[in-house]
């Protein structure tokens, strides 16, 4: 799909929203120019489209998908109660994608959970701009628990377990008691295998490329600042400035103030954050 494709416009995602009691409500046939998910309450109905007829049932859910015809009514014995909200952009567009529904595929099975409180927390009439983001915020919070219930391909593929590890690294590497144990029980899969997908993919270990970006750091700083070599080891994550610098000169060849010195004439290039060696 492409979002101008619709003529989808930039702007808040939450369109509209709403609940409908059980009754005997129908729409259609017809199109919409925006996306409306819809979630069932209680009681039944059918969602025609395609040249396919959808019976839904409580927690199930669909979406009509723009200039997509589309007939929609509930079960006369026992007729449904459902929220919905409608949504447009690109962003909308993009949560979308992520999750298994599509204009040939545009229902889901009940979802394990009541998602209606979900549905409640969103408003399309805010009038604040902070309003219409809680609002957009609500969406997508909802739009998660899609994600994660019905994951389309593109949300399935097999997940970035190195990234993921080194984005850790990257949020934490200030903090001088960091270990590699820090990073695999934060990514969440078994040590050995972290271990060979890491090297694998960057060459090193897990702990010299902490050690790595730790002084890709202290380069930036020794040249932006003029922080002692004292306070730069603190900022990097090392407590002891002599062992700082003994690691320091043996990734760069340089001392942290031979660096400073030679970086301000010179411009000396900042080390790859994927050296360091090390051990893990």
């Amino acid at each position: 799909m492409n979002a101008k494709e619709y003529g989808l416009s930039e702007g808040p995602l939450v369109k509209g929203n709403g609940y409908k009691p059980p009754n005997l409500h129908r729409w259609g046939p017809g199109v919409r120019d925006v996306y409306a998910l819809h979630y069932i309450v209680s009681g039944r109905g059918y969602l025609e489209t395609n040249q396919a007829v959808y019976p839904l049932g409580a927690g199930d859910s669909f979406i009509i998908f723009p200039q997509t015809e589309v007939y929609y009514y509930p079960d006369p014995q026992d007729p449904w109660a459902y929220c919905w909200i409608e949504c447009g952009g690109a962003e909308a567009l993009r949560l979308l994608d992520m999750i298994h529904i599509s204009p040939g595929h545009p229902v889901a099975a009940a979802a394990p959970q009541d998602l209606k409180p979900l549905f409640d927390r969103v408003e399309a009439n805010a009038l604040e701009p902070y309003e219409r983001e809680r609002s957009d915020a609500g969406l997508r919070l909802l739009l998660s628990y899609y994600m994660e219930y019905y994951p389309s391909g593109q949300a399935s593929l097999k997940k970035d377990y190195v990234g993921s590890a080194k984005a850790y690294v990257e949020r934490n590497y200030w903090k001088s008691g960091l270990s590699v144990l820090d990073v695999v029980d934060d990514v969440k899969i078994e040590r050995s295998y972290l271990f060979r997908l890491f090297k694998k993919e960057t060459g090193t270990s897990i702990s010299g490329y902490l050690t790595a970006f730790r002084i890709r750091r202290a380069c930036e700083l020794l040249g932006e600042s003029r922080l002692s070599v004292k306070s730069l080891a603190y900022s990097v994550g090392y407590h002891d400035p002599l062992y700082f610098s003994k690691i320091f000169k043996k990734v760069t060849s340089y001392t942290p103030s031979q660096y400073r010195k030679v970086y301000r004439e010179g411009n000396v290039p900042l080390p790859p954050a994927d050296r360091g060696g090390g051990r893990d």
